[in-house]
């Protein structure tokens, strides 16, 4: 049974309202403040996140560590991210975003900061494992903020620039932080990151609120258009029992998700853990250097996301719900196949960089369809949904960061690693031929 929908004239006739100018000058709406908090989040998310790559060299040489126990620090992060997404996503639907994000972006700044006090492989261990764990209810926490918050027919793009903010943030991390462990070294660097965090969930606790009917500075008309045409209203849906174990289990939706979304974060998981430290080591490069290089597959991931979000909207708009959601999802991961295999002939850093980079342009395309997809199945439930997406993602993640090192010692060679990315892109463009975005979760 598909969802009762919205209808292509309600599609259109919500687009036009949202995008209608006015005869009165207005200031920025609401929800758009919104986005750039969730944007800024995102940043942060994945600043914190790739640091400790920038900083694998002189942390390891301090604390005396291997590569194959960096490949463990680098990957028990991922394994505590998606250990507790499911969890998070259900404290995020029962208790809503103001509360939930305020709590994980303190917590996970905590533990970054607490990594400075590290003295060795297993208390380092622990601080990520814990800070990986702290991060995991952002983005299902951003999930629920979108439902609520954003109409349908700006849902794509707004999903592809939130999380444009976490390619930037990695692309500013990897030459930025190399320069402050650099100056400042590396434990007092991770105490000015967690101080930052801190920093941002009280602004969030201040300023949001779950839903725009009770938020004491938005506009009445602004109110009145998000109420209009956000998913429940156009499809004139009344709140359901609680979520099921069982329909979260059932559906083959679901398990689509997280298999293509494994297949995703196993490509771009490599330019955040293993990218940086693989440049400065074959080509013989310095730290800045390494950096520069590392950081444009981030930037490529950031458009990736901003073409995906625009694609998403504009097909949605002219009636292909599905359409809108599997298109731009299947042409990303049939550029990252290409650009994997492509990067295997590189014999220069920049050629290295330019393959990589149309790699995670492509896998980044994924993002947006995936998250909007997590929306629409899930509803008033969309932080469960895209929790338990995030979760079999982040296994990805962490098998990535475990297969670079192991698969270069079992084979003797980097290009294993890159023709299995490219096997997994290609079984997710399958993965997706079957994905349908228009039926409940309890259905499919």
């Amino acid at each position: 049974m598909a969802l009762p929908g919205p209808t292509l004239t309600q599609r259109n006739d919500a687009a036009a309202s949202v995008s209608q100018p006015s005869a009165r000058p207005r200031r920025i709406p609401t929800r758009y403040w919104l986005v750039v908090g969730m944007f800024l989040l995102s940043m942060l998310l994945y600043v914190d996140r790739v640091c400790i790559s920038s900083a694998k060299d002189t942390i390891a040489h301090d604390l005396r560590l291997t590569d194959t126990q960096m490949g463990w620090v680098l990957s028990i992060f991922a394994l505590g991210y998606a250990l507790v997404q499911v969890p998070s996503g259900i404290l995020a639907d029962r208790y809503g975003p103001r509360r939930i994000l305020s709590s994980v972006v303190t917590a996970w700044s905590l533990f970054t900061a607490l990594t400075a006090v590290a003295q060795g492989f297993i208390s380092l261990l622990l601080c990520r494992f814990l800070f990986g764990a702290g991060e995991a209810g952002a983005f299902p926490g951003c999930a629920r903020a979108v439902y609520s918050w954003i109409p349908m027919s700006e849902r794509g793009f707004v999903q592809g620039l939130m999380f444009s903010g976490a390619r930037f943030g990695a692309a500013f991390t990897l030459p930025a932080v190399a320069w402050m462990v650099s100056r400042l070294g590396w434990r007092p660097s991770f105490v000015v990151l967690g101080v930052i965090g801190v920093l941002w969930a009280a602004f969030w606790f201040w300023w949001f609120r779950d839903d725009p009917e009770t938020h004491p500075r938005i506009a009445p008309a602004e109110k009145e258009l998000i109420l209009r045409s956000r998913q429940e209203a156009l499809a004139g849906e009344e709140p359901g029992p609680p979520l099921s174990a069982r329909s979260l289990v059932a559906s083959r939706n679901v398990w689509l998700l997280m298999a293509q979304y494994f297949c995703s974060n196993f490509t771009f998981f490599f330019c955040l853990s293993w990218f940086f430290p693989y440049l400065k080591s074959r080509y013989s490069l310095g730290m800045v250097e390494a950096g520069l290089y590392a950081a444009a597959p981030p930037l490529a991931g950031a458009f990736g996301n901003w073409t995906a979000g625009a694609l998403i909207d504009w097909i949605y708009r002219r009636g292909g719900w599905t359409a809108s959601r599997r298109a731009p999802a299947i042409a990303g991961f049939i550029l990252a196949a290409i650009g994997l295999l492509l990067s295997v002939r590189m014999q220069t850093p920049l050629g290295a960089m330019l393959c990589l980079s149309l790699a995670v342009f492509g896998a980044d395309m994924t993002i947006a369809p995936s998250w909007t997809v997590c929306i629409d199945i899930g509803r008033r439930h969309a932080g469960t949904v895209s929790g338990t997406m995030n979760m079999a993602g982040n296994l990805g993640s962490f098998v990535t960061a475990l297969a670079f090192p192991y698969l270069l010692k079992w084979t003797g060679s980097h290009t294993t690693f890159f023709y299995v990315g490219a096997i997994l892109s290609i079984g997710a463009v399958f993965a997706w031929l079957f994905t349908r975005p228009e039926r409940r979760l309890e259905t499919y």
